[in-house]
């Protein structure tokens, strides 16, 4: 049974400004300049000037129209910008689709194309120069494909003859399929095809000469102690081998010259990219003094095209009936008038909110701003900058998300200067980045023969003042990239 009754709701909605506003503020100067070409070409009422360009316009505009008041109809048949250019038309002139806009003094220059061959057309390459039959080249490329970026054959061999079989009706047996692997582990970069790290290290130990006593030790090392060596227990492998720490050390010497990675030695100019930072904000001290200012120097300055305000008020002064196309020219040029507007307010607000919080996290960690030293870094959360600046901590987020800010002392991303805190004997408290940074230094000068442990580390810690436990300096030696003590030692 249907029923009508009277409700009441209270509902939170962002509006279409809103959610523009909130795009703009996460993306950093980079995409905002690509951002804002893209909203150019889409909104024809939006172009780039100064506002004051544009009042000045305006007014010589409205004197000229004062003297030909009594020529304002002739004026609008001979508008530059017609509306019939925004209604539907099938027919597009040819001039409408080109471009000349080249001056006959301008130098063009012609940017060279560089074709690079790729990792896997280099061991093909390599491939149809072996003396092999049609089914050996077959099986040959068939696990060249399978070989990562690496170097590496990941996949097991027996699952390659499930895949020769049901996807090319191909049969083969894995001795078959070892022979021809055999034969890609022979290619260029050595170490290609291996199954494991320690296959790849001594497939290229096995290309060096086997005459260099060195070497030979080497290849012993990495096939009969290979677990040794990677848990670094060099006494065992010295007693079980007889050897001097000297000899070993000159062995380890020989396998550190090897690559772990052959495949990523292949130097692939397709697929190399490389990554450009473009700092939002740049801080400069003067005397003392600092300077915040936002990288805009990309960033064009936006404005609205005056003809087509210039449009509606004709419109709006014209006094016969308007058509179903002056409607819909009229609705044309509000709609795109108020994307403008918003679009512009939007990139107003986005620079006021980045000065606003940026500023605060100057004022903040303004020690480490004017010295440069991070151990001046204080502990900083969302929610400090967030009750500095009178913003949402989700604002503060998007703000702090891929934004770089450019110092004196180098470029750092702003996510940077938030961490946590801990507090030390005497109740201080500290940044966990300071403790960071502590314990980097501890262990670039720690003795490699006799690396400090978590347990160590934490007891010198402690003597230092800071109430510290050994689990959270595994977990901060882990964050830096740092491996335990073990695997630290050299000889």
């Amino acid at each position: 049974m249907l029923k009508q009754r009277l409700q009441q709701k209270l509902l939170q909605k962002l509006s279409p400004q809103q959610i523009q506003m909130i795009k703009l503020l996460e993306i950093p100067t980079v995409q905002l300049e690509q951002r804002i070409k893209k909203e150019l070409e889409e909104n024809p009422v939006l172009e780039e000037g100064y506002e004051e360009e544009t009042d000045q316009a305006n007014q010589d505009d409205q004197d000229f129209d004062e003297e030909n008041s009594g020529d304002e109809e002739q004026n609008m048949d001979d508008n530059e910008f017609s509306l019939d250019d925004y209604i539907e038309d099938d027919d597009i002139p040819d001039y409408r689709l080109s471009l000349k806009n080249y001056s006959p003094d301008d130098k063009k220059t012609e940017i060279p194309f560089s074709v690079g061959q790729s990792f896997h057309d280099h061991l093909e390459s390599q491939i149809g120069l072996q003396t092999l039959d049609e089914r050996q080249k077959m099986l040959a490329q068939y696990i060249i494909g399978n070989i990562d970026e690496d170097g590496y054959l990941r996949r097991e061999l027996e699952n390659i003859v499930d895949d020769l079989a049901f996807s090319l009706n191909i049969t083969a047996s894995e001795e078959e399929l070892l022979e021809i692997l055999r034969i890609v582990q022979q290619l260029d970069p050595p170490g290609v095809g291996a199954r494991d790290l320690q296959e790849c290290l001594l497939l290229q130990i096995g290309r060096k000469d086997p005459n260099n006593p060195s070497i030979a030790l080497a290849g012993k090392i990495l096939k009969y102690y290979f677990q040794s060596f990677t848990k670094k227990h060099y006494d065992k492998i010295i007693e079980r081998l007889g050897i001097s720490e000297n000899e070993l050390k000159s062995a380890l010497d020989e396998i550190l010259k090897l690559n772990p990675k052959p495949g990523s030695a292949f130097s692939d100019p397709l697929n190399k990219t490389i990554q450009h930072i473009v700092p939002d904000f740049i801080l400069e001290n003067e005397d003392g003094e600092l300077q915040l200012t936002l990288n805009s120097r990309n960033v064009p300055d936006l404005r609205l095209n005056r003809q087509y305000t210039e449009i509606l008020q004709a419109y709006s002064s014209n006094n016969r009936k308007p058509t179903r196309e002056d409607k819909n020219a009229i609705s044309f040029v509000k709609q795109k008038l108020d994307s403008a507007k918003w679009f512009i307010d939007a990139i107003k607000q986005r620079q006021n909110t980045l000065l606003l919080t940026m500023q605060a996290i100057i004022s903040f960690q303004e020690n480490f701003f004017i010295t440069g030293d991070e151990t001046k870094l204080k502990p900083m959360i969302l929610k400090d900058i967030a009750e500095r600046t009178g913003l949402d901590i989700s604002t503060i987020s998007r703000v702090a998300n891929s934004k770089y800010i450019q110092t004196p002392y180098g470029i750092y991303q702003l996510k940077y200067f938030f961490s946590e805190g801990l507090q030390t004997e005497s109740g201080e408290e500290v940044s966990t980045r300071e403790i960071k940074t502590i314990l980097q230094e501890m262990i670039s000068y720690e003795d490699k023969h006799k690396p400090l442990t978590d347990e160590k580390l934490t007891t010198i810690l402690q003597k230092k003042g800071y109430q510290i436990a050994r689990r959270t300096v595994a977990k901060y030696r882990e964050q830096l990239n740092i491996p335990v003590a073990r695997l630290r030692k050299e000889l």
